[in-house]
């Protein structure tokens, strides 16, 4: 009986495992495209989860039908259920199981995260790799050995395995308040109210707020960082895909914090560098502000209906294209 058992629950679990793997690899086309290294972990993360829940699902769901199809009491048939005891071997197993599951889950999480550097509101967590963990990004290098690592020539590839543990970093500082984004890069003195970044470059940004809490996130990175006021904060993420996506703010950060978005422009390194040359030689000007003139508007209105924060100036900057 028990070998007749294993030989009809074993092609169940090898087709609901196929089931659920196929399931898990479908869960990548849920989310944006992968535009930063750290998409790649977060992906991979949310994959696994969305492969771990699909088995449990179905494998719950299918003992259930099964139990109610096969197992169903015969019409008028109200006579009490054998009486079972406790089985001790198989309460021990399904109480290991999902604890294991939960220190499973658990552990490759806090190995995602450490990867990516992920910073919280108690204290502000550096990036560490623990040891034997590959991390997401490469660690960036002086430019003087940058330079002699590309033979002068410019040119740099993030997938060349000469240089896989070399990549060039981009500093940037980030100010938030209610409610803008405004992003300068220290080398040339341009401000913007549009972050450009050059294509396999470490980003490193240093973040500060100017007044309550924001959330600086950017779904298409799959990254997320709360900026607290009177502290700055370091963040870095590498952008791997040209395009164009958008930043938005994650935290309710008053009444007008679903204007405060920007986009976000990741271009090659020649085109990153001809727009910052650009922007330098712009006058700075005040930049369009959704929310300035929101509040403008409504309070000029007769009525107005509740007391509302007063947006902060809008930035002058010398680049702005919301």
């Amino acid at each position: 009986m028990k070998i007749r058992n294993i030989l009809l629950l074993s092609p169940c679990a090898l087709s609901l495992t196929a089931i659920s793997m196929w399931i898990g690899d479908r869960a990548y086309s849920w989310l944006p495209p992968q535009a930063a290294a750290e998409s790649q972990l977060v992906d991979r993360l949310f994959s696994f989860l969305v492969t771990l829940g699909a088995f449990i699902f179905l494998g719950v769901t299918g003992t259930l039908m099964y139990s109610i199809i096969f197992h169903r009491a015969e019409e008028y048939d109200t006579s009490d259920g054998p009486p079972v005891e406790g089985n001790l071997t198989l309460e021990i197993v399904w109480t290991a199981i999902p604890v294991l599951l939960v220190f499973w889950i658990a552990g490759y999480s806090y190995q995602i995260y450490e990867q990516m550097g992920i910073q919280g509101h108690g204290s502000a967590i550096h990036l560490h790799v623990p040891m034997g963990m590959e991390a997401a990004y490469a660690a960036p290098m002086n430019k003087d050995a940058l330079k002699q690592e590309r033979g002068d020539t410019g040119n740099f590839s993030i997938s060349s395995e000469a240089s896989s543990n070399i990549i060039p970093v981009e500093d940037i500082e980030v100010d938030a308040k209610q409610w803008a984004w405004v992003f300068r890069y220290p080398e040339t003195g341009v401000t913007s109210t549009e972050l450009h970044l050059p294509i396999n470059h470490r980003i490193r940004l240093a973040m500060q707020s100017e007044d309550v809490v924001h959330g600086f996130y950017i779904p298409a990175f799959r990254v997320k960082q709360d900026i607290i006021p009177n502290r700055k904060i370091d963040f870095e993420f590498t952008p791997i895909r040209i395009g164009k996506y958008r930043l938005t703010d994650s935290e309710f950060s008053g009444t007008y914090f679903a204007t405060m978005q920007a986009n976000v422009v990741v271009e090659s390194s020649e085109e990153y560098k001809k727009w910052l040359v650009e922007a330098a030689n712009r006058k700075p000007c005040t930049a369009s502000n959704q929310a300035a003139s929101e509040y403008v508007r409504e309070s000029k209105a007769l009525i107005k209906s509740w007391t509302t924060i007063a947006p902060a100036q809008p930035p002058v900057v010398n680049y702005s294209n919301q």
